[in-house]
């Protein structure tokens, strides 16, 4: 059964740092470019950063210099650390595992930036 698991949500003050894990479950987790997403209320999805399968790295322009994606192939986690969080980074963030054939989402955690 394919399963994603993101945890490592919170509330945190401005400044501040979290770290989401996701904790894949999707048969050879290095066949998948593994993405987080974010939805805030009233808005749509979007796309925060992704790492592929080779380990090439892109980021949406808002968490340029501040998110970090990693992927670590042994444990079948993708990571994305957050830093310098600011109020409109509060949203909820999805992991995303993807390939030619699959599209996988997580069920999302909640993180709230607010002093």
């Amino acid at each position: 059964q394919v399963q994603l698991v993101e945890s490592g949500g919170g509330l945190v003050q401005p400044g501040g740092s979290l770290r989401l894990s996701c904790a894949a479950s999707v048969g050879i987790f290095t066949n998948y470019h593994m993405g987080w997403y974010r939805q805030a209320p009233g808005k749509q999805r979007e796309l925060v950063a992704v790492i592929s399968t080779r380990g090439s790295t892109t980021y949406a322009d808002s968490v340029k210099g501040r998110f970090t994606i990693s992927r670590d192939n042994a444990k079948n986690t993708a990571y994305l650390q957050m830093n310098s969080l600011k109020p409109e980074d509060t949203a909820v963030y999805f992991c995303n595992a993807k390939n030619v054939w699959y599209d996988y989402w997580g069920q999302g955690t909640q993180v709230t930036v607010s002093s």
